[in-house]
């Protein structure tokens, strides 16, 4: 482990932690220096400190917290950029929970760590003479959509209170945007500035508007830093809500005998609204399976309701929250938990296509979201959780559920492989026309309240105001009132109410 200290932009000292010597240095700049011991130990991990937090810095924190080679991690009470990058920035990466393990790619001179082989990757990619505090982000930004996995990790520090931290400027801001995000990001930041804070900062613009987006090609194989022998026999049981399609859970639970590792339990929760049917599920009893079915008919509809049902009957390390209408092969369970184990995931969503379709990310990584019907998560990260009820019926239980476990410091990993092929079937979804509340409005609510409901609950207020923004830009083409004018005071009107009945759902119970 190589330590370099640094002090108001300067390198201090760097030094070998594994013998406690001084290495000598003769690079000034603490991102050129950083290079520099990448190139020279190209198989060691590198950490930044600045010279004021060296005491505090927790060398048992970091060693915990960093055991893949293809991690980046840093920690700072605030942020480098303004908070205003919510504007072009809707992902869950900017809502950092400090007190937990957190994904994102905000990144902080203060403290951090990343290996020296990753880094060595992005020596051609970026542009060294920005500030520290600036490469760093701009090194986490490019490296989170192509699999370095970065992390806000308050163990790496005891005591950060008491530090000043370099803070972006507006130019810097639209500099940023410029290098990370399609260009037409930069108008509409603009854009927000004037309708949000009654501010034109049109020299920033004007100044990066010829500043092209940097998007290198760039590979991170998962790779830990030990390699350990693990030969954990974990359990998993299957979590499947179903209506009204026997065919397709027949077809899933015979994918399920097949597997080379059987699960312990599979936890069905059949719904039907009409109070005089019966369950559909005959097979369950009239036939034998290779694992145990705790079969629940009830005639409350919804998904939430259905899978927090299932939730209480869970007892494996693992839980498999599953659509009714997916195959799988045989090696799918062994392989996933295999995975999980190997490198420490604790939620993981798979590859869930159907069969025809073209898969585009075939690369472990970050996710910004959570499948509700194709997601594996270990049990003890779902102590108290539940799928909100107040999103039942309506848009965005999943992505709720995504950010329950990234509070509670569990990340949500992408993996392409083992595939999960969906097969859609026609009778799926919601059943029957649901009568919302807000459906005799005479006004309608833009956009739907569970959404607003979760964009109020699970994003910055910043990025709520961009996300008003982009829907108004969007939703011009497709309506019929083409006076720009009118246009907008009827979306204001409508975004009121959207905003009105999100705060009642917010009243309810979970």
């Amino acid at each position: 482990m190589i330590l370099l200290i640094h002090k108001n932009g300067a390198v201090i000292r760097v030094i070998d932690l594994e013998n406690n010597r001084l290495i000598d240095n003769t690079m000034k700049k603490p991102i050129d220096a950083l290079f520099y011991m990448a190139n020279k130990y190209k198989e060691r991990l590198l950490v930044w400190c600045q010279d004021s937090l060296e005491s505090s810095f927790n060398i048992e924190g970091l060693k915990e917290s960093f055991y893949l080679k293809n991690m980046m991690l840093s920690y700072s009470q605030n942020q480098y950029l303004p908070k205003q990058i919510g504007y072009v920035d809707g992902a869950p990466f900017l809502k950092v929970g400090k007190k937990v393990k957190y994904p994102t790619w905000f990144m902080s001179s203060q403290i951090g760590a990343i290996h020296a082989s990753q880094l060595l990757k992005f020596k051609k990619q970026i542009n060294l003479n920005e500030s520290f505090d600036f490469v760093l982000n701009s090194i986490a930004k490019i490296g989170i959509s192509k699999g370095l996995f970065c992390y806000s990790e308050p163990r790496l520090i005891n005591d950060i209170s008491s530090n000043n931290e370099e803070k972006a400027s507006i130019y810097q801001l639209f500099k940023f945007v410029k290098f990370h995000y399609k260009g037409v990001w930069s108008f509409l930041l603009l854009i927000n500035f004037i309708i949000n804070e009654r501010r034109i900062p049109l020299l920033p613009f004007l100044r990066t508007i010829f500043i092209k987006k940097i998007n290198p090609s760039l590979n991170f194989d998962l790779e830990l830093i030990k390699e350990e022998l693990i030969s954990v026999n974990s359990t998993v049981d299957i979590i499947i809500p179903t209506l009204g399609r026997k065919e397709h859970v027949y077809n899933f639970l015979t994918d399920l005998s097949n597997q080379s590792q059987i699960p312990n339990q599979v936890i069905i929760v059949e719904q039907n609204g009409d109070t005089n049917s019966k369950s559909d599920l005959g097979f369950i009893s009239n036939k034998t399976w290779a694992f145990k079915i705790i079969h629940k008919f009830i005639h409350q509809t919804g998904a939430c309701n259905a899978r927090n049902l299932a939730l209480e009957h869970v007892s494996s390390d693992y839980v498999f929250f599953a659509d009714d209408d997916i195959r799988v092969k045989p090696s799918f369970i062994e392989t996933t938990l295999k995975t999980m184990n190997r490198l420490r995931f604790q939620a993981v969503t798979l590859s869930c296509l159907r069969e025809n379709d073209i898969k585009k990310l075939d690369k472990t990584m970050q996710w910004i979201a959570f499948g509700s019907g194709c997601s594996f998560v270990k049990r003890s990260c779902l102590k108290d959780m539940l799928f909100d009820m107040k999103y039942e019926f309506g848009f965005g239980e999943d992505i709720d559920f995504g950010m329950q476990l990234r509070n509670k410091g569990t990340d949500v990993i992408y993996l392409p492989e083992p595939e999960i092929i969906h097969i859609k079937a026609p009778i799926g979804g919601f059943r029957s026309k649901i009568n919302y509340p807000w459906n005799n409005d005479v006004l309608q609510p833009k956009p739907s309240p569970t959404v607003m409901l979760n964009k109020l609950e699970n994003t910055t207020k910043w990025q709520l105001l961009g996300y008003k923004t982009t829907l108004f830009l969007q939703f011009y083409k497709s309506q019929n009132i083409k006076n720009p004018i009118k246009y907008l005071s009827r979306y204001k009107k409508q975004w009121r109410v959207s905003e009105i009945w999100a705060n009642k759902l917010k009243e309810m119970e979970k």
